[in-house]
């Protein structure tokens, strides 16, 4: 891991968000520092969200505006009128469904972009959790073995070598170094308090990035399914507000609310070395981790010169000394890992790992769902303005549709009608005859009459056209003849 420290930069749209202006309840501007204890700063969040859902409710208003005028003004339209505004309602209709699927695509983006900022957000905070509970656990084993493990050894070791004045020097003087060493460990802040804290945090922003994933995914769906959810988006970003904004002015100088956090509870060096870790800055624990070592090392050579000249002559001392050495070699192996966990390049990485997926990802993600919100919100207006004319047109449309003349020999119902009639099937239409001069030679009409034709077979066979009378077509019908065709003569011009 490379010794230089990859500075955190807040991106440039938390600073935009931080500018804006932070008023409480009493319409007072306030400071903009991330002060979420301070009551003046909750009411700057809070009034920002009323803002949001001010502009909900002034959005509804219009429209409730709008569709109660146009219900009580209800005016006919006449024929030239209804072309363009047809035309203005489908292409209202098309705008509003492309507006909804732009929606919903940013929408999915933004969704997503914030699940994973969040997901860095708590993975961060599980692994410094994860550092900081192995740094408690070498800290306190280590001091548990000290006290317990090595005072049962030398308390039987003095025994044993109670006729040797030099021996029991040597077991007070390893008894000095254990104490030492313990000295040294109790200068390491107790992590266990931070380590709950970091622990609680993970799992809450867990569970709430849940449900909000959640229920953000659940009503992208319904909006591919009725528009008119959309409004709900807009509703319910109001909500977020308190926590967009809030995390826009902590993403612009998250260092500062930590310090101000950690007061109290670890001194300021500590905070500034994990915070910045740069070459510039000591290592606080290399003093008593040096000493830790040294104590260490004293304490084997010790040991070693008894396990070489005492064991010849206190031979029940043997097992006492090796456990000794045991518990030193794992004292100085827990001395390594506890050098390398508190190592400023771990927790920093975590700490800037957090901050790139809060401020980055995560208020990226929420811009994105507003932008949602607001095209959603655009898509529900456009279609509440268009469907009331799309349903005045459609019903308009059917209105003119039954006025048609049914008896109409054009009216496409009309022949629908004769063709699905059994009573007409035996009836010959003119059109059956053919114009061909084989076929004409092939009939044998009947001789023509002069005298018209009764009333009632004049009807029946006029009942095919619709059943309007043309008296000037009695003659051809009465004789049975087909139909006159029209023939092309070509034009002729004549020259005097």
């Amino acid at each position: 891991m490379s010794l230089t420290r990859v500075d955190y930069i807040a991106p440039w749209w938390t600073y935009w968000l931080h500018n804006f202006p932070h008023i409480n309840l009493r319409f007072q501007p306030t400071d903009k520092s991330f002060q979420p204890e301070d009551e003046n700063y909750q009411q700057s969040l809070i009034f920002l969200g009323c803002v949001a859902a001010a502009g909900l409710g002034l959005n509804l208003l219009c429209l409730a505006i709008y569709l109660s005028c146009l219900c009580c003004c209800r005016k006919e339209e006449d024929e030239e009128t209804k072309k363009p505004n047809s035309c203005c309602v489908t292409w209202s209709a098309v705008a509003a469904g492309l507006i909804t699927c732009i929606s919903v695509g940013v929408g999915f983006y933004g969704n997503s972009e914030t699940n994973d900022g969040v997901y860095q957000l708590t993975y961060s905070l599980y692994n410094a959790n994860h550092t900081l509970g192995g740094v408690d656990s070498l800290v306190t084993g280590t001091m548990g073995n000290m006290r317990t493990g090595l005072h049962q050894h030398l308390a039987r070791l003095d025994e044993i070598f109670a006729t040797r004045g030099d021996y029991v020097q040597t077991l007070q003087f390893m008894q000095q170094m254990a104490d030492n060493v313990i000295k040294q460990l109790l200068g390491i802040p107790d992590w266990d308090e931070a380590k709950v804290d970091l622990a609680t945090a993970a799992d809450q922003t867990a569970n709430i990035e849940y449900y909000r994933w959640l229920t953000y995914l659940l009503l992208l769906i319904l909006d591919l399914i009725i528009c008119l959810l959309a409004c709900l988006g807009l509703a319910k970003q109001s909500l977020f507000f308190f926590f967009f904004f809030g995390t826009s002015d902590f993403c612009v100088s998250p260092d500062k609310y930590v310090m101000s956090q950690t007061k109290g509870i670890i001194t300021s060096d500590i905070v500034h070395y994990y915070l910045y870790c740069n070459q510039t800055l000591s290592n606080p624990f290399q003093q008593p981790l040096t000493i830790f070592q040294r104590s260490l090392t004293t304490m084997q050579i010790q040991i070693q010169g008894l396990l070489q000249f005492a064991v010849p002559l206190f031979p029940t001392a043997e097992r006492d000394l090796l456990g000794i050495q045991h518990l030193l070699n794992s004292s100085e192996a827990s001395l390594h890992q506890l050098t390398a966990l508190l190592d400023c390049r771990g927790l920093n990485k975590d700490y800037l790992d957090a901050m790139v997926g809060v401020c980055y990802d995560g208020v990226e993600g929420m811009l994105y769902l507003c932008l949602f919100s607001v095209l959603a919100a655009c898509a529900f207006t456009v279609m509440l303005c268009a469907i009331p004319r799309a349903l005045r047109q459609i019903a308009s449309r059917e209105r003119d549709y039954d006025d048609i003349d049914e008896e109409d020999p054009f009216n496409p119902r009309a022949r629908r009608t004769v063709s699905q009639n059994p009573n007409h099937a035996n009836l010959h239409s003119f059109c059956s005859y053919s114009s061909s001069m084989g076929s004409q030679n092939s009939l044998h009409p009947p001789a023509p009459t002069i005298s018209n034709p009764p009333m009632s077979e004049y009807m029946n066979q006029t009942a095919l056209f619709g059943g309007n009378p043309r008296y000037e077509n009695v003659p051809l019908i009465g004789r049975g003849s087909p139909p006159p065709s029209v023939c092309w003569v070509p034009e002729t011009k004549y020259f005097t």
